[in-house]
C-alpha cells in the first residue's frame, strides 16, 4: 500500500488532499492518505473570525471571481448558494493627504480605455501625453522574465506608473515593480502589445474578462471564507487528517521516506507534498544544497488591523470601497480596506467595520512589528482619524501579524522554481513542491497549483 502525506492544511494542501481523495474512492484504491497540519485548525492564510457581530478575514478575503468562476471548486464543493460578491464601489490613492480617484475603467491601475486616461486626476497633463507612446511604441526586446516596472515604464512612462499604476500593482504582489517579473504578475500584459500594438487596446478587447456584474470581481461567502475550508475538510472522509501536526524532519528510507513529526511519531510515505511556506519546507531537510536553493526565496510581512465601530458605515467620507497610499507622510498604512461597504455581508447591523493594512515596505515597520496590540490599534486609529475623519471608539478589533509569509517573486523567482525543482526529483524523488511560495498567491492559483500537484502523483500510482 501507498501512502501520500501532505504537508500543510491551506488552501493548496487540501487542494491537492481533495484530488488524491476523488481518485482514491473513484478508482476503490488502498492508498493511504495523510494531511499532516502544524496548527490546531485547517486553513493556513485563511481564518475567519467572527465578533461582535462582524465578518474578518485575518488573512485572505477574497477570491478573483473570473478566475474562479471558470474552475469546477464551487460546485464540487457544494457553495453556490453561499456565494456573495462584493459591492461595487469607487477605489481611491490617498496621496498628497487627500482620497483621489482611481480610474473606474482601469485594472491595476492600467487605462483599460484612452477615456481612462485622460480622465483620471493622479497623472498630470504631461504625465497623460507621455503614456500615448504605448500607441506608437514597439519593442521586441521584453520577455515574460522581464521587470514588469521597466515593461510598463517603457511604454506608459514613468508618472502613470509611479503615481497609478505602482501603488495599487505593488499592493498586490507585495513588492517594487522593478523586482518583479512580467510572468509572476501580469504575463497577458506581453501578449496584448504585441497583438493590439497597445496595451491599453488589449485590454479595451478584452474588457469583458476583467468585468464581473456591476463590477462584482471578487466573491467570498456567506458566513466568510473559511467556510471553503470547512467545505474542503468535510469531503475528506477517506484521509487523515492530523492538526497540531508540525513535521520536524524528512530523511529518506529504503522504502521511501521517514517523516518525523515534533511530538516524536515518525510516517513512512511514498510521496510527499510540501505545501508549506519556503522558510519551513527549508528546515526539514539536511541537504545544503537544497537549503541554498530554499534561502534564495524572499519574503515580506505584513501587519493586518480590523476595526470594527458602533456608527454606521454612511459615516466615510466617500461613496467608495477604500483606499491605497501612496506619496504621502500623513498616514502610516499602505491601504485601508472599508470592508463593511465592500463586503455587506462582514457586518450585521451595517455598522463600520474597516482594514488597515501595514507592509514590511514602509519604514516604521520594525517599530511597529514590535508593538503590543494596543499600540498598533492606537497607530491604525490615527491613521483612521486622519484619512477618514472618523474619530469614533472601536467595539472590537483583530490583529495579525504575518511575518515572513508573503512572498516576493523577484526576477530570479522562476529560475530559483525550476533549480529547486530538478534538485528534489534528482535527489528525492516523490517529494513535491505546492503552494504559493512557488507558483502563485492567489486562491484559485493555489487550488489550482494543488490539483496539479495531485495530478502527477496519481499518474505514477
Amino acid at each position: 500500500m501507498k501512502t501520500v502525506l501532505v504537508i500543510g492544511g491551506g488552501i493548496t494542501g487540501l487542494s491537492a488532499m481533495y484530488e488524491l481523495h476523488k481518485w482514491k474512492k473513484a478508482n476503490g484504491s488502498d492508498v493511504r492518505l495523510i494531511l499532516a497540519e502544524a496548527g490546531p485548525e485547517l486553513g493556513g492564510k485563511i481564518r475567519t473570525v467572527k465578533e461582535c457581530g462582524f465578518i474578518m478575514e485575518a488573512g485572505a478575503d477574497s477570491i478573483v471571481a473570473r478566475k474562479a468562476n471558470s474552475m469546477s471548486f464551487i460546485n464540487e464543493l457544494g457553495l453556490e448558494d453561499e456565494l456573495v460578491y462584493n459591492a461595487a464601489g469607487r477605489s481611491f490613492i490617498y496621496t498628497d493627504d487627500e482620497l483621489k480617484q482611481i480610474p473606474a475603467d482601469a485594472v491595476f491601475g492600467i487605462p483599460a480605455s484612452i477615456e481612462s486616461l485622460a480622465k483620471t486626476t493622479l497623472v498630470s497633463a504631461e504625465g497623460k501625453v507621455e503614456a500615448l507612446k504605448d500607441f506608437y511604441t514597439t519593442s521586441d526586446s521584453f520577455t515574460k522574465n522581464d521587470s514588469i516596472g521597466d515593461f510598463l515604464e517603457y511604454f506608459f512612462g514613468k508618472e502613470l506608473v509611479e503615481k497609478q499604476i505602482a501603488p495599487v500593482l505593488s499592493g498586490v504582489y507585495s513588492g517594487k515593480l522593478s523586482d518583479l517579473t512580467i510572468a509572476s504578475t501580469l504575463p497577458y500584459l506581453l501578449d496584448y502589445k504585441k497583438e493590439y500594438g497597445s496595451i491599453i487596446k488589449g485590454f479595451e478587447a478584452n474588457k469583458e474578462k476583467f468585468q464581473s456584474g456591476s463590477g462584482k470581481k471578487f466573491l467570498s461567502f456567506r458566513s466568510g471564507l473559511g467556510k471553503l475550508i470547512d467545505a474542503y475538510e468535510e469531503k475528506l472522509s477517506d484521509a487523515e487528517i492530523l492538526k497540531n501536526a508540525r513535521v520536524s524532519k524528512i530523511d529518506k528510507s529504503s522504502e521511501g521516506y521517514l517523516i518525523t513529526l515534533h511530538n516524536g511519531e515518525v510516517i513512512q510515505a511514498d510521496y510527499v507534498v510540501l505545501g508549506i511556506p519556503s522558510t519551513e519546507a527549508k528546515n526539514l531537510f539536511t541537504d545544503y544544497e537544497l537549503e541554498s536553493s530554499f534561502s534564495q526565496f524572499t519574503n515580506s510581512s505584513l501587519i493586518s488591523i480590523y476595526i470594527g465601530f458602533d456608527v454606521p458605515d454612511s459615516m466615510l467620507p466617500e461613496d467608495g470601497t477604500g483606499f491605497i497610499t501612496a506619496n504621502s507622510n500623513d498616514v502610516l498604512c499602505n491601504a485601508c480596506t472599508w470592508t463593511s461597504r465592500k463586503w455587506e455581508h462582514t457586518s450585521e447591523t451595517k455598522n463600520l467595520l474597516v482594514r488597515l493594512f501595514y507592509k514590511s515596505s514602509i519604514t516604521a515597520f520594525e517599530s511597529l512589528s514590535a508593538m503590543s496590540e494596543e499600540e498598533l490599534l492606537e497607530v491604525a486609529l490615527a491613521d483612521i482619524q486622519k484619512s477618514l475623519g472618523i474619530s469614533a471608539k472601536p467595539v472590537t478589533c483583530e490583529i495579525t501579524k504575518w511575518t515572513d509569509s508573503m512572498p516576493n517573486y523577484l526576477i530570479t523567482h522562476p529560475n530559483t522554481v525550476e533549480e529547486l525543482e530538478k534538485k528534489l526529483a534528482a535527489a528525492y524523488p516523490g517529494v513535491m513542491l505546492a503552494g504559493c511560495s512557488y507558483y502563485g498567491v492567489g486562491i484559485p492559483d493555489c487550488i489550482e497549483n494543488g490539483a496539479n500537484v495531485a495530478e502527477k502523483i496519481i499518474e505514477t500510482l
